[in-house]
């Protein structure tokens, strides 16, 4: 699993700290997302896409992790 944040789209709503708290935080001084774990186990996947999707921002993307070795082209 990759994560990517967009912290300045994040408008600080808390959603994935709530929703996936070993996974994401929210900063202090502007609470805006922070990442805990850019490479969570495979225990907080599910809490991890359920935030992304809950985000009203779109500010985090999950995607798949690439096999090493492997290619994006056919």
């Amino acid at each position: 699993m990759d994560i990517t944040l967009y912290r300045d789209r994040c408008v600080g709503a808390g959603m994935c700290a709530l929703t996936a708290p070993g996974v994401f935080d929210q900063d202090d001084e502007d609470g805006r997302v922070v990442l805990l774990d850019p490479k969570p186990s495979p225990a907080h996947h599910a809490a991890a896409r359920l935030a992304a999707g809950l985000c009203p921002a779109a500010a985090i993307t999950v995607t798949a992790a690439r096999e090493p070795g492997s290619s994006s082209t056919p």
